[in-house]
């Protein structure tokens, strides 16, 4: 009985995965004002325009080896910048920059995508 179990859940995970599909998943993504041995030293949800113009995003990706990953930021509903990167590993800390001009203030967003551009993750912050 429990070996039907077992062997029904491993095919509805297969059909789940089929067609290329990953498990994968981002395990953590948050911006930040800075990183310090491949960890961010804060969250920020608002940044002050006044008082900095940078901000870095990071991600930490679970499971993803051998894939390209995406950080794709948007603002105005614009993509503005994107960075891909080749995940080596099960466990794969990766993280972009970006300086914002002081005109573009408002809510700006980054999807992380997977190497089909299918979107793992969305996240934003508010520029004033």
């Amino acid at each position: 009985m429990m070996n039907t179990i077992v062997k029904a859940l491993l095919m509805g995970i297969t059909l789940l995965l089929g067609n290329g599909a990953y498990a994968g998943e981002v395990a953590r993504g948050q911006f930040t004002r800075d990183i310090v041995d491949r960890e961010p030293i804060d969250r920020v949800d608002q940044l002050d325009s006044s008082q900095q113009n940078e901000i870095k995003y990071f991600t930490e990706l679970l499971d993803l080896q051998g894939q390209n990953v995406t950080h794709q930021w948007v603002y105005d509903d614009e993509v503005v910048f994107e960075k891909s990167f080749s995940v080596a590993g099960p466990r794969w800390r990766v993280w972009t920059s970006k300086k914002l001009p002081t005109d573009k203030t408002g809510y700006w967003y980054v999807n992380t995508l997977d190497g089909e551009r299918n979107n793992l993750l969305t996240q934003s912050f508010d520029y004033r």
